[in-house]
């Protein structure tokens, strides 16, 4: 598929899905980074994943506009993947962008990608790493001038840091429940079987947040993400996880056991008081 862009066309929309779960402290954070777009037609589907209502919270902050979508997974602890695919359901606009309810869209990233992800079926950009109690970064997904302008299979397999593409509609291949840790490392894969090379804009407009509690935070990270290696690795022999490139397949399945290589490094890491999480562990091991 050619890389090309479009015009700034407001009429096209982005569904932002954003799926919450105990996130009551963080979804204003979340839906303020979106009214302050510069890109306006979007909306936020809001998938409560815990039984209860975000509305009252977000008005409670000041928040209250006709943009905002609210449903439910109708489940407690039904996992992010569930909540996203019922948010999924729930989206009317041509394109699709995940936010984690407890990270933010800096200003202009709508705008930036938006057209990109029309004329190319999906686009990512770069990704900020920071440090939830105190603003502090971390770390970029890409320093400068690393960053190559498209981004293949391969491409996204070398990456370490959680990335949230915007995607055309029809082309969103859902979130696979049984996958309850790396799924946005099985969905990008997908998407890029799909279509081919994206491009990829150089500015971190992604925030990515660090909160202590979060699931890469706690304790048992390292065990969840053993087990949810070996499951992807039991699908790609299986189903193949309806990958129908062989090579990025194989690859795939290189690179998975790439990382449990590493997880397993981080795990003693951990155990032994070096980093207090796995992306700390990744500053220390590039440091």
């Amino acid at each position: 598929m050619g890389v090309t862009g479009t015009g700034q066309d407001p009429s096209f929309g982005v569904s932002v899905i954003i799926a919450a779960h105990r996130a009551h402290d963080t979804i204003a954070r979340a839906v303020r980074s979106l009214l302050e777009q510069d890109w306006t037609a979007w909306e936020a589907v809001i998938v409560s994943d815990d039984g209860t209502d975000y509305r009252p919270t977000l008005l409670a902050a000041g928040i209250d506009d006709p943009r905002l979508v609210f449903t439910g997974t109708g489940r407690v602890g039904a996992g992010a993947p569930a909540a996203r695919n019922a948010g999924l359901a729930a989206a009317r606009l041509e394109l699709v962008a995940p936010l984690d309810a407890d990270d933010r869209f800096r200003p202009g990233r709508l705008s930036a990608l938006v057209p990109l992800a029309l004329g190319n079926g999906g686009a990512f950009d770069n990704v900020a790493v920071v440090r939830d109690e105190d603003d502090s970064p971390l770390q970029h997904l890409y320093e400068d001038g690393q960053a190559p302008a498209l981004l293949d299979g391969d491409g996204f397999l070398a990456t370490s840091v959680p990335m949230f593409p915007l995607v055309r509609r029809d082309l969103v291949p859902g979130w696979d429940d049984d996958v309850d840790f790396c799924d946005d490392v099985v969905f990008n894969v997908r998407l890029l079987d799909a279509t081919g090379p994206v491009p990829l804009v150089a500015t971190p407009f992604y925030e990515y947040r660090q909160r202590a509690g979060s699931i890469t935070y706690s304790a048992d990270s390292g065990a969840r993400a053993e087990r949810c290696y070996r499951h992807v690795l039991d699908r790609l022999d299986g189903d193949g996880l309806g990958i129908r490139d062989d090579g990025l397949r194989r690859r795939f399945t290189q690179a998975i056991a790439a990382k449990r290589a590493r997880n397993a490094a981080y795990e003693a890491a951990f155990k032994a008081g070096r980093c207090a999480n796995f992306q700390e562990f990744l500053v220390l091991e590039w440091g």
